[in-house]
C-alpha cells in the first residue's frame, strides 16, 4: 500500500473533484461515516459512550462535524467543540445537523489551537485522529515529543506518509470510494475492504 506525500495527497483529492466529479460534502459524508465506523470498531458505545469531537475550520472539520452527527446516531453522547467555524453554507448546514488539521496543514500550530491541542496532549482518555494527527507534519510526523499520539489513527483516502510513524494501536482506512481507475493512476495498492465495511484496518 502506497503512502501519500503532501503534493499527492493533493493531487488525488484534486482528481476526485475534477475528474471524477465528487462534491466536498459528498466526500465529507463518506469520510466522517467511514471515521464514525472505524471509531465505533475501536471504542464501542457500551464502553465509550460520551465523545468529544474537535473540529478545526476547513475540510478535515466537516469531515468530523459528519462524524460525530453519524456517532450519535449510532448511540454515542457528543459534544462537539469546534472554536472557529468555517463562514460557508455548507459547514454552517454541518453544525446545525448535528478534526482539527488536514494534510495542508504545516506545523506550528496556530495561537487559537494552542489550548485545544495542550489540553488533548494531557489527557489519558483514548484519542482518534483524522488522516493527520493534530500537529504532525504531514510527511515526517511527529516534530516534537509533545505532539499528539493518538490511540486511533483514521487515514482518508490512502494513508499519508506520517502515518509510518504512528506508533497507536489502532490504523484503519476509510477510503471505499476511491475509484479503480484513480487507486491505478497513483499506484494506491489499498487493501479490499471486507464484506460491506467502510473502512478496513491497516
Amino acid at each position: 500500500m502506497k503512502y501519500l506525500n503532501q503534493n499527492e495527497a493533493i493531487s488525488v483529492d484534486q482528481d476526485l473533484f475534477n475528474e471524477y466529479k465528487f462534491s466536498v460534502d459528498q466526500l465529507m459524508e463518506l469520510a466522517g461515516l467511514s471515521c464514525a465506523h472505524a471509531v465505533v470498531k475501536c471504542f464501542p458505545a457500551d464502553r465509550y459512550s460520551r465523545v468529544l469531537v474537535c473540529c478545526g475550520p476547513g475540510n478535515n472539520g466537516g469531515d468530523g462535524l459528519v462524524c460525530a452527527r453519524h456517532l450519535a446516531l449510532l448511540g454515542y453522547k457528543c459534544t462537539t467543540y469546534y472554536p472557529k467555524p468555517t463562514p460557508k453554507t455548507l459547514y454552517e448546514n454541518l453544525a446545525y445537523q448535528y478534526a482539527l488539521f488536514g494534510f495542508s496543514f504545516k506545523p506550528p500550530v496556530r495561537a487559537d489551537f494552542v489550548p485545544v491541542v495542550e489540553l488533548l496532549q494531557q489527557t489519558k482518555l483514548p484519542i482518534a485522529s483524522v488522516d493527520i494527527p493534530s500537529g504532525w507534519d504531514v510527511e515526517q510526523g511527529k516534530l516534537q515529543d509533545c505532539d499528539l499520539e493518538p490511540t486511533l489513527l483514521i487515514s482518508l483516502t490512502a494513508p499519508k506518509l506520517c502515518a509510518k510513524h504512528f506508533k497507536g494501536k489502532y490504523h484503519y482506512l476509510g477510503g471505499r470510494f476511491v475509484p479503480p481507475a484513480l487507486q491505478r493512476k497513483y499506484e494506491l495498492n489499498l487493501p479490499e475492504y471486507p464484506g460491506n465495511e467502510l473502512c478496513v484496518e491497516i
